[in-house]
């Protein structure tokens, strides 16, 4: 009962945390500090805050507390807050920075806006250290700083780099005596008849016993479909899992969101039986694998949904139907999946075949029209003509790609000039040294003009860091040329190019006509931009 009730408290935890509250006393301080922000130079260096909270515990730091401490730090170092990255219910081990909502569009899309990270502690910010050394390098190649509350990390110094290695090495193990303990706990559950802890298998809930220990027990809702199923497999002529799917949804037995594989992969889980099951980890594919006892026997840890025939009969009527599939093609059926739509219904145009006594037919057919509308026969024409017409609009549009570009030497540059500038400027003046002989004024103004001349030639965008686009000579229609269909179809769909296939009647003759309305936003251009990911190699 105890182990419940924790489990309750975590759940309300949760909620809380994602909906704190700033009390009169927090918000006057908000403003205080707001306030001292208005009276800093122009070029402060700009501080983004980063907020980071798993669950809200009494011995937690609420967002507010961080958020809060780390704006007096930026105050204490002369810096402009620009922005607060919050990201709650985020753990630190699982999620790395660049990857957690607000954080990372900061870091992947508006890093140019920002000088310096500041965040409340090490392990608010970060858990692995293969991580750490990944945001190091990033920050060293954008030239930004990492500075925490509560830890001696700052960039700037060598003794802060190595402080920050450490103090990270730390937190892993942290984090891996965390997981080991976890792991440990999981490794002792699997080996139990009772049901301590996890989520259940499709066809079971969780209940408590008459002496209040958590149990399983069947769904009754999921016996049903589950069973269903197993009839509809029997049958001489078994329905598909596709058929399946529909029928259990429109009976209200299955949500909208059910897919075929997903049925499968639950028909298809020993878990039916009432035994205990783990991930099976051999291979691509989910799928589950029974738990065995020290007796060499599964372990049951609930009613059977399935009685061992049933399940195996299943199984085998399941295996005859897939090995009447078509073998899977490497990039799937259909081509430009997600940029061919119905316009009908918006629906995705998928390639389904039919097959007769005289032979296979492929259509291009959609998911939401009755009976998938009016199958448009022929896909390769459709492609063809896609690509004729997506060529014709963006063929010629340059390939570019999005690079960071610093304005520190620029700045420095700026700052050089005007400082030279400003000293012949005073020393012109009378009584100043370039002033005693008509030589030196003269010489002096020589060079005054030069270093304006030179000030004027710098372009402001470059003192500031920004994102700069980079022609790399080819345009997309040779960029197509050399990647074929899937280069073209993953670069529509990257920038949202939808094409409306319309299919209307034709009195007399069995195929439809085809209409063709190729959608291209209005920023396509920009979209079409390659924006590289500078933490692709972390992954």
């Amino acid at each position: 009962m105890a182990r419940r009730g924790a489990r309750r408290t975590a759940s309300e935890q949760r909620a809380y945390s994602a909906e704190t509250e700033w009390t009169e006393a927090d918000l006057a301080l908000l403003e205080e500090l707001k306030s001292a922000e208005a009276l800093l130079p122009q070029d402060a260096p700009r501080a983004l805050l980063s907020v980071r909270l798993s669950v809200l515990t009494e011995d937690t730091t609420s967002p507010v507390r961080q958020e809060l401490d780390l704006r007096l730090l930026a105050r204490d170092m002369g810096c402009r807050v620009v922005g607060v990255a919050s990201d709650l219910n985020v753990s630190a081990t699982r999620v790395p920075p660049w990857k957690r909502k607000e954080l990372g569009d900061w870091l992947n899309n508006r890093s140019p806006e920002f000088d310096v990270l500041l965040f409340w502690k090490l392990d608010r910010f970060i858990r692995r250290l293969s991580d750490l050394s990944t945001m190091i390098d990033w920050c060293l190649e954008y030239g930004k700083n990492l500075v925490s509350k509560n830890d001696s990390i700052d960039l700037t110094t060598t003794a802060g780099k190595i402080m920050v290695t450490i103090v990270g090495g730390i937190a892993e193990i942290e984090a891996a005596n965390t997981s080991t303990r976890v792991a440990s706990l999981w490794d002792y559950a699997k080996t139990q008849g009772e049901w301590l802890v996890g989520k259940p298998a499709y066809g079971y809930v969780t209940t408590e016993d008459e002496s209040g220990k958590v149990a399983l027990s069947i769904d009754e809702d999921a016996y049903r479909a589950l069973h269903w199923c197993r009839r509809a497999a029997m049958r001489e002529k078994s329905a598909s899992a596709r058929r399946m799917v529909k029928v259990l949804v429109r009976a209200g037995l299955c949500g909208p969101g059910l897919t075929a594989s997903t049925l499968l992969r639950r028909l298809k889980n020993p878990a039916l039986m009432g035994y205990r099951v783990e991930e099976d980890k051999n291979g691509g594919q989910r799928r589950s694998k029974l738990v065995l006892g020290k007796d060499g026997k599964p372990i049951k840890v609930a009613e059977p949904i399935f009685t061992e025939d049933e399940f195996n009969t299943l199984q085998a009527a399941l295996h005859r139907r897939s090995k009447d599939q078509p073998t899977r093609q490497p990039g799937g059926a259909t081509k430009f999946l997600g940029v061919l739509v119905c316009a009908d219904c918006q629906t995705n145009m998928t390639v389904q075949k039919t097959t007769n006594k005289v032979g296979t037919y492929r259509y291009l057919r959609c998911s939401g029209c009755r009976s998938g509308g009016l199958g448009a026969p022929n896909p390769e024409d459709v492609y063809n003509q896609l690509v004729t017409d997506v060529l014709s609009v963006l063929g010629n549009e340059p390939v570019q790609t999005r690079e960071y570009a610093q304005g520190a030497e620029a700045r420095k540059k700026v700052k050089r000039l005007e400082e030279s500038v400003a000293y012949y400027m005073k020393e012109l003046e009378p009584g100043g040294r370039f002033t005693k002989t008509r030589f030196t004024r003269e010489q002096a103004e020589e060079t005054l003009d030069k270093l304006i001349s030179e000030l004027e030639t710098i372009d402001p965008d470059t003192t500031q860091d920004r994102w700069v686009n980079v022609h790399n000579g080819k345009t997309f229609r040779e960029h197509w040329e050399e990647g074929g269909m899937e280069a073209m179809a993953a670069d529509l769909l990257r920038v949202g190019v939808k094409c409306e296939i319309k299919r209307s009647k034709v009195q007399g003759v069995r195929a439809p006509r085809i209409h063709m309305k190729l959608m291209i936003p209005k920023d396509v251009r920009d979209r079409l931009i390659l924006k590289e990911d500078d933490f692709a190699e972390a992954f």
